[in-house]
Protein backbone atom coordinates (compact mmCIF):
# COMPACT_ATOMS: atom_id res chain seq x y z
CA UNK A 1 0.00 0.00 0.00
CA UNK A 2 1.27 3.62 -0.44
CA UNK A 3 2.02 5.40 1.85
CA UNK A 4 0.84 8.78 0.30
CA UNK A 5 3.40 10.82 0.74
CA UNK A 6 3.94 13.88 -0.88
CA UNK A 7 5.77 17.24 -1.15
CA UNK A 8 5.63 21.06 -2.39
CA UNK A 9 6.39 21.82 -6.10
CA UNK A 10 5.85 23.93 -9.12
CA UNK A 11 2.59 22.62 -11.03
CA UNK A 12 3.24 22.99 -14.80
CA UNK A 13 0.87 23.34 -17.79
CA UNK A 14 1.12 20.07 -18.77
CA UNK A 15 0.35 18.37 -15.53
CA UNK A 16 4.36 17.73 -14.77
CA UNK A 17 5.89 19.19 -11.49
CA UNK A 18 8.94 21.23 -10.61
CA UNK A 19 11.46 20.79 -7.91
CA UNK A 20 12.77 24.33 -9.04
CA UNK A 21 11.45 27.24 -10.84
CA UNK A 22 14.16 27.97 -13.76
CA UNK A 23 14.14 30.11 -16.39
CA UNK A 24 16.80 28.75 -18.66
CA UNK A 25 18.93 30.72 -21.41
CA UNK A 26 19.67 28.25 -23.81
CA UNK A 27 22.12 28.50 -26.82
CA UNK A 28 21.74 26.39 -29.98
CA UNK A 29 24.86 26.33 -30.81
CA UNK A 30 28.08 26.80 -29.40
CA UNK A 31 28.41 30.07 -31.15
CA UNK A 32 25.88 32.01 -29.02
CA UNK A 33 27.14 30.90 -25.60
CA UNK A 34 28.69 34.53 -25.55
CA UNK A 35 25.58 35.99 -25.65
CA UNK A 36 24.51 33.70 -23.20
CA UNK A 37 26.95 34.45 -20.72
CA UNK A 38 26.28 38.17 -21.05
CA UNK A 39 22.52 37.62 -20.52
CA UNK A 40 22.99 35.52 -17.87
CA UNK A 41 25.31 38.39 -16.05
CA UNK A 42 22.79 40.77 -16.61
CA UNK A 43 20.14 38.99 -15.00
CA UNK A 44 20.47 37.43 -11.78
CA UNK A 45 18.88 34.29 -11.50
CA UNK A 46 18.94 33.17 -15.53
CA UNK A 47 20.29 29.79 -15.66
CA UNK A 48 22.71 29.60 -18.52
CA UNK A 49 22.99 26.07 -19.97
CA UNK A 50 26.24 26.42 -21.82
CA UNK A 51 27.80 23.75 -24.62
CA UNK A 52 29.78 23.13 -27.59
CA UNK A 53 27.49 21.87 -30.08
CA UNK A 54 24.35 22.57 -32.84
CA UNK A 55 26.55 22.70 -35.99
CA UNK A 56 29.33 20.81 -38.08
CA UNK A 57 27.22 16.86 -37.25
CA UNK A 58 24.92 14.96 -39.08
CA UNK A 59 22.67 11.76 -38.74
CA UNK A 60 22.16 10.31 -35.68
CA UNK A 61 23.75 13.19 -33.58
CA UNK A 62 21.97 16.16 -35.05
CA UNK A 63 18.34 14.64 -34.10
CA UNK A 64 19.85 13.12 -30.68
CA UNK A 65 21.10 16.99 -29.85
CA UNK A 66 18.11 18.46 -31.08
CA UNK A 67 16.08 16.25 -28.79
CA UNK A 68 18.06 16.87 -25.68
CA UNK A 69 18.38 20.65 -26.23
CA UNK A 70 14.20 21.06 -26.52
CA UNK A 71 13.35 18.49 -23.82
CA UNK A 72 15.79 20.45 -21.32
CA UNK A 73 13.97 23.56 -21.97
CA UNK A 74 10.76 21.28 -21.07
CA UNK A 75 12.41 19.71 -18.07
CA UNK A 76 9.69 20.45 -15.55
CA UNK A 77 11.86 22.24 -13.17
CA UNK A 78 11.92 24.95 -15.85
CA UNK A 79 9.46 27.78 -15.74
CA UNK A 80 10.42 29.11 -19.15
CA UNK A 81 13.27 29.60 -21.30
CA UNK A 82 15.05 31.48 -23.84
CA UNK A 83 17.00 30.07 -26.82
CA UNK A 84 19.45 32.51 -28.36
CA UNK A 85 20.96 31.44 -31.93
CA UNK A 86 22.97 32.89 -34.42
CA UNK A 87 21.13 32.36 -37.05
CA UNK A 88 23.10 30.26 -39.60
CA UNK A 89 23.34 27.03 -37.08
CA UNK A 90 22.07 23.84 -38.17
CA UNK A 91 19.96 23.57 -34.79
CA UNK A 92 17.78 26.71 -35.27
CA UNK A 93 16.82 28.51 -32.40
CA UNK A 94 13.01 28.38 -33.72
CA UNK A 95 12.58 24.94 -33.91
CA UNK A 96 14.10 24.52 -30.53
CA UNK A 97 11.61 27.06 -29.21
CA UNK A 98 8.74 25.74 -31.09
CA UNK A 99 9.34 22.13 -29.75
CA UNK A 100 9.93 22.80 -25.98
CA UNK A 101 6.19 25.17 -26.25
CA UNK A 102 4.68 22.32 -26.38
CA UNK A 103 4.44 21.63 -23.28
CA UNK A 104 2.64 24.56 -22.65
CA UNK A 105 5.32 26.87 -20.78
CA UNK A 106 6.73 30.32 -22.46
CA UNK A 107 9.72 30.11 -24.53
CA UNK A 108 11.05 32.77 -26.59
CA UNK A 109 14.17 33.08 -29.07
CA UNK A 110 16.41 35.35 -31.09
CA UNK A 111 19.01 35.10 -32.82
CA UNK A 112 22.46 37.11 -32.47
CA UNK A 113 22.53 37.77 -36.69
CA UNK A 114 18.50 39.23 -36.57
CA UNK A 115 19.32 41.86 -33.55
CA UNK A 116 22.14 42.89 -35.50
CA UNK A 117 25.17 41.25 -33.70
CA UNK A 118 25.80 40.33 -29.65
CA UNK A 119 25.49 43.58 -27.80
CA UNK A 120 21.76 44.38 -29.33
CA UNK A 121 21.04 40.59 -28.89
CA UNK A 122 22.42 40.42 -25.13
CA UNK A 123 20.19 43.50 -24.68
CA UNK A 124 16.80 41.75 -25.95
CA UNK A 125 17.54 38.73 -23.96
CA UNK A 126 17.97 40.14 -21.17
CA UNK A 127 14.76 41.89 -21.50
CA UNK A 128 13.07 38.38 -22.03
CA UNK A 129 14.98 37.26 -19.52
CA UNK A 130 13.21 39.52 -17.16
CA UNK A 131 9.80 39.22 -18.10
CA UNK A 132 10.50 35.74 -17.68
CA UNK A 133 11.75 35.55 -14.18
CA UNK A 134 8.94 38.44 -13.25
CA UNK A 135 6.17 35.70 -14.32
CA UNK A 136 7.94 32.91 -12.35
CA UNK A 137 8.02 34.89 -9.26
CA UNK A 138 3.91 34.67 -9.10
CA UNK A 139 4.44 31.26 -9.34
CA UNK A 140 4.21 29.33 -5.59
CA UNK A 141 4.45 25.96 -5.08
CA UNK A 142 1.67 23.54 -4.30
CA UNK A 143 0.97 20.12 -2.75
CA UNK A 144 1.50 17.16 -4.95
CA UNK A 145 2.37 13.28 -4.84
CA UNK A 146 5.45 11.14 -5.45
CA UNK A 147 3.75 9.41 -8.52
CA UNK A 148 4.61 13.07 -9.87
CA UNK A 149 8.57 12.80 -9.36
CA UNK A 150 11.08 11.70 -12.15
CA UNK A 151 14.74 10.30 -10.20
CA UNK A 152 17.59 10.15 -11.81
CA UNK A 153 20.37 7.94 -10.78
CA UNK A 154 24.29 8.44 -11.33
CA UNK A 155 27.34 7.51 -10.22
CA UNK A 156 30.73 8.55 -10.86
CA UNK A 157 34.41 8.62 -9.22
CA UNK A 158 33.38 4.71 -7.41
CA UNK A 159 35.20 2.93 -5.39
CA UNK A 160 35.03 -0.65 -3.93
CA UNK A 161 32.31 0.59 -1.44
CA UNK A 162 30.11 1.85 -3.82
CA UNK A 163 28.18 -1.18 -4.43
CA UNK A 164 28.67 -2.23 -0.58
CA UNK A 165 27.05 0.94 1.09
CA UNK A 166 26.38 4.09 -1.33
CA UNK A 167 24.26 2.02 -4.72
CA UNK A 168 22.14 -0.48 -2.48
CA UNK A 169 21.22 2.32 0.05
CA UNK A 170 20.12 4.51 -3.11
CA UNK A 171 18.72 0.64 -4.27
CA UNK A 172 16.17 0.87 -1.23
CA UNK A 173 15.27 4.56 -2.45
CA UNK A 174 14.91 3.53 -5.68
CA UNK A 175 12.08 0.81 -4.82
CA UNK A 176 10.37 2.68 -2.27
CA UNK A 177 9.89 5.53 -4.79
CA UNK A 178 8.40 3.37 -7.57
CA UNK A 179 6.36 1.28 -4.93
CA UNK A 180 4.97 5.01 -4.09
CA UNK A 181 3.85 5.10 -8.03
CA UNK A 182 7.05 7.48 -9.25
CA UNK A 183 9.66 6.70 -11.83
CA UNK A 184 13.34 6.19 -11.90
CA UNK A 185 15.74 6.07 -14.39
CA UNK A 186 18.98 4.25 -14.18
CA UNK A 187 21.73 5.09 -17.05
CA UNK A 188 25.46 4.62 -17.53
CA UNK A 189 24.19 1.54 -20.26
CA UNK A 190 28.50 0.93 -20.66
CA UNK A 191 28.31 0.72 -16.74
CA UNK A 192 25.70 -2.69 -17.45
CA UNK A 193 28.26 -4.48 -19.26
CA UNK A 194 28.35 -7.82 -17.55
CA UNK A 195 24.80 -7.73 -16.07
CA UNK A 196 22.01 -7.94 -19.17
CA UNK A 197 21.14 -11.48 -18.30
CA UNK A 198 20.33 -9.71 -14.51
CA UNK A 199 18.79 -7.14 -15.67
CA UNK A 200 16.68 -9.36 -18.55
CA UNK A 201 15.20 -11.24 -15.76
CA UNK A 202 13.97 -8.77 -14.14
CA UNK A 203 12.20 -7.00 -17.32
CA UNK A 204 8.16 -6.70 -17.32
CA UNK A 205 8.30 -8.63 -20.82
CA UNK A 206 10.19 -10.25 -23.78
CA UNK A 207 10.37 -7.05 -25.48
CA UNK A 208 11.74 -4.89 -22.93
CA UNK A 209 14.19 -8.16 -21.97
CA UNK A 210 15.56 -8.08 -25.56
CA UNK A 211 16.11 -4.09 -25.70
CA UNK A 212 17.77 -4.03 -22.42
CA UNK A 213 20.33 -7.17 -23.66
CA UNK A 214 20.74 -5.03 -26.82
CA UNK A 215 21.81 -2.00 -25.68
CA UNK A 216 24.33 -3.62 -23.32
CA UNK A 217 25.72 -5.98 -26.20
CA UNK A 218 26.24 -2.43 -28.23
CA UNK A 219 27.87 -0.80 -25.48
CA UNK A 220 30.33 -4.05 -25.17
CA UNK A 221 31.01 -4.16 -28.56
CA UNK A 222 31.81 -0.21 -28.95
CA UNK A 223 34.05 -0.83 -26.25
CA UNK A 224 35.95 -3.55 -28.08
CA UNK A 225 36.20 -1.50 -31.05
CA UNK A 226 37.77 1.04 -29.42
CA UNK A 227 39.94 -0.44 -26.80
CA UNK A 228 40.15 -3.82 -27.96
CA UNK A 229 42.01 -6.07 -25.40
CA UNK A 230 41.62 -3.55 -23.14
CA UNK A 231 38.16 -3.50 -22.93
CA UNK A 232 37.51 -5.34 -19.66
CA UNK A 233 39.14 -2.19 -17.95
CA UNK A 234 36.87 0.43 -19.28
CA UNK A 235 37.04 2.40 -16.01
CA UNK A 236 38.51 5.28 -15.04
CA UNK A 237 42.10 5.48 -12.92
CA UNK A 238 40.55 6.58 -9.69
CA UNK A 239 38.28 3.66 -9.61
CA UNK A 240 40.90 0.66 -10.02
CA UNK A 241 42.89 3.46 -6.94
CA UNK A 242 39.52 2.83 -5.35
CA UNK A 243 39.88 -0.90 -5.38
CA UNK A 244 38.20 -2.17 -8.65
CA UNK A 245 39.51 -4.69 -11.23
CA UNK A 246 36.70 -4.55 -14.17
CA UNK A 247 34.19 -2.76 -15.72
CA UNK A 248 31.89 -6.18 -14.45
CA UNK A 249 32.70 -5.66 -11.22
CA UNK A 250 31.68 -2.12 -11.48
CA UNK A 251 28.66 -3.20 -13.31
CA UNK A 252 27.29 -5.34 -10.58
CA UNK A 253 27.65 -1.83 -7.81
CA UNK A 254 26.11 0.25 -10.51
CA UNK A 255 23.12 -1.70 -10.86
CA UNK A 256 22.06 -1.43 -7.49
CA UNK A 257 21.03 1.32 -7.63
CA UNK A 258 18.22 0.26 -9.61
CA UNK A 259 17.27 -1.46 -6.80
CA UNK A 260 15.39 -4.63 -7.47
CA UNK A 261 11.85 -3.51 -8.67
CA UNK A 262 11.06 -4.39 -12.90
CA UNK A 263 12.82 -2.90 -15.57
CA UNK A 264 9.36 -1.55 -17.10
CA UNK A 265 10.97 0.27 -19.98
CA UNK A 266 14.09 1.29 -22.28
CA UNK A 267 14.27 4.53 -23.31
CA UNK A 268 16.92 6.12 -25.91
CA UNK A 269 19.66 9.01 -24.57
CA UNK A 270 16.94 12.31 -23.39
CA UNK A 271 13.83 10.64 -24.25
CA UNK A 272 11.05 11.08 -21.76
CA UNK A 273 9.32 8.01 -20.66
CA UNK A 274 6.39 6.77 -21.35
CA UNK A 275 5.66 4.26 -18.65
CA UNK A 276 6.61 4.93 -14.25
CA UNK A 277 8.56 2.54 -12.48
CA UNK A 278 12.18 1.77 -13.04
CA UNK A 279 12.79 2.59 -16.46
CA UNK A 280 16.58 2.03 -18.07
CA UNK A 281 18.09 5.43 -20.27
CA UNK A 282 20.36 3.57 -22.69
CA UNK A 283 23.61 6.49 -22.21
CA UNK A 284 26.77 6.63 -21.52
CA UNK A 285 29.26 6.66 -18.45
CA UNK A 286 30.86 9.76 -18.79
CA UNK A 287 29.03 11.33 -16.22
CA UNK A 288 28.73 15.15 -17.73
CA UNK A 289 27.02 13.77 -20.47
CA UNK A 290 24.88 10.90 -18.86
CA UNK A 291 23.40 13.71 -16.44
CA UNK A 292 21.89 15.73 -19.50
CA UNK A 293 20.52 13.19 -20.93
CA UNK A 294 18.80 12.68 -17.40
CA UNK A 295 17.75 15.65 -16.91
CA UNK A 296 16.50 16.26 -21.08
CA UNK A 297 14.70 12.65 -19.70
CA UNK A 298 12.22 14.83 -17.38
CA UNK A 299 14.11 14.40 -13.71
CA UNK A 300 13.60 16.38 -11.50
CA UNK A 301 15.86 15.51 -9.10
CA UNK A 302 19.51 13.08 -9.23
CA UNK A 303 20.86 10.86 -6.21
CA UNK A 304 24.72 10.51 -7.30
CA UNK A 305 26.84 8.25 -5.21
CA UNK A 306 30.72 8.41 -5.63
CA UNK A 307 33.41 6.44 -4.15
CA UNK A 308 36.65 8.95 -4.44
CA UNK A 309 34.60 12.35 -4.45
CA UNK A 310 32.75 14.22 -7.54
CA UNK A 311 31.21 17.54 -6.17
CA UNK A 312 29.75 17.69 -10.12
CA UNK A 313 26.13 19.05 -9.96
CA UNK A 314 23.93 20.22 -12.81
CA UNK A 315 22.18 23.66 -13.54
CA UNK A 316 18.24 22.26 -14.00
CA UNK A 317 18.21 19.75 -11.42
CA UNK A 318 19.01 19.28 -7.12
CA UNK A 319 21.94 16.44 -7.35
CA UNK A 320 22.35 14.65 -4.13
CA UNK A 321 25.67 13.55 -3.32
CA UNK A 322 26.21 10.50 -1.53
CA UNK A 323 29.20 8.87 -0.53
CA UNK A 324 30.33 5.52 0.20
CA UNK A 325 32.90 6.20 3.09
CA UNK A 326 33.02 8.07 6.17
CA UNK A 327 36.58 8.92 5.17
CA UNK A 328 35.47 10.82 1.73
CA UNK A 329 32.30 12.17 3.63
CA UNK A 330 34.72 13.63 6.31
CA UNK A 331 37.34 14.91 3.71
CA UNK A 332 34.73 16.23 1.33
CA UNK A 333 31.90 17.13 3.77
CA UNK A 334 31.32 20.70 2.11
CA UNK A 335 29.97 18.23 -1.20
CA UNK A 336 28.51 15.22 0.19
CA UNK A 337 25.01 15.41 1.76
CA UNK A 338 24.72 11.59 2.64
CA UNK A 339 27.46 9.63 4.69
CA UNK A 340 26.59 5.94 3.77
CA UNK A 341 29.56 4.75 4.73
CA UNK A 342 27.99 4.87 8.82
CA UNK A 343 27.31 1.03 6.99
CA UNK A 344 30.86 -0.03 7.52
CA UNK A 345 30.64 1.25 11.09
CA UNK A 346 27.47 -0.49 11.88
CA UNK A 347 24.47 1.57 10.26
CA UNK A 348 21.92 -0.98 8.13
CA UNK A 349 20.91 0.39 4.44
CA UNK A 350 17.63 0.76 5.63
CA UNK A 351 18.83 3.29 8.15
CA UNK A 352 20.84 5.21 5.36
CA UNK A 353 17.94 4.62 2.95
CA UNK A 354 15.68 6.53 4.80
CA UNK A 355 18.36 9.52 5.73
CA UNK A 356 18.21 9.38 1.88
CA UNK A 357 14.43 9.35 1.61
CA UNK A 358 14.19 12.04 3.86
CA UNK A 359 16.56 14.79 2.41
CA UNK A 360 15.19 13.75 -1.32
CA UNK A 361 11.81 14.73 0.31
CA UNK A 362 12.60 18.14 1.48
CA UNK A 363 14.77 18.75 -1.63
CA UNK A 364 11.93 18.35 -3.72
CA UNK A 365 10.55 20.65 -2.15
CA UNK A 366 12.76 23.69 -2.31
CA UNK A 367 16.12 22.58 -0.14
CA UNK A 368 19.29 23.09 -1.63
CA UNK A 369 21.94 20.03 -2.26
CA UNK A 370 25.27 20.62 -1.52
CA UNK A 371 25.74 21.00 -5.37
CA UNK A 372 23.38 23.74 -5.59
CA UNK A 373 24.94 25.65 -2.95
CA UNK A 374 28.37 25.49 -4.20
CA UNK A 375 27.26 26.52 -7.37
CA UNK A 376 28.80 23.34 -9.13
CA UNK A 377 26.82 23.72 -12.51
CA UNK A 378 29.20 21.77 -14.59
CA UNK A 379 29.15 22.30 -18.11
CA UNK A 380 26.18 21.21 -20.97
CA UNK A 381 27.35 18.24 -22.54
CA UNK A 382 25.65 15.69 -25.08
CA UNK A 383 26.15 12.23 -26.21
CA UNK A 384 27.97 12.01 -29.47
CA UNK A 385 28.85 9.37 -31.80
CA UNK A 386 30.14 10.55 -34.86
CA UNK A 387 33.13 12.31 -35.40
CA UNK A 388 32.40 16.76 -36.32
CA UNK A 389 32.56 17.19 -39.54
Amino acid sequence: MRSQGGFSAFIRPDGSVGARNHVAVIPSVACANGVVSAIAGEVPGAVPLYHGHGCGRGGDDLGRHFKTLANLAANPNVFGALVVGLGCEVIKAEYLAERASHSGKPVEFLNIQDEGGSRKAAARGADIARALLAAAAKVKREETSLEKVVLGLECGGSDAFSGVTANPSVGLVADWLVGEGGTVILTETTEMIGTAHILARRSRDEEVARRVTSIIAEAERRTHEILGPLAAQVIAPGNMDGGMSSIREKSLGCILKGGRATVNEVVGYGEVPGKRGLVIMDGPGYDVESMAGLAASGCQAMIFTTGRGNPLGFPLLPVIKVASTGRLYARMEDDMDVNAGVVLEGKTLEEVAADIKALLLRVLSGEKTKAEINRQDGILCLYTMTPAF
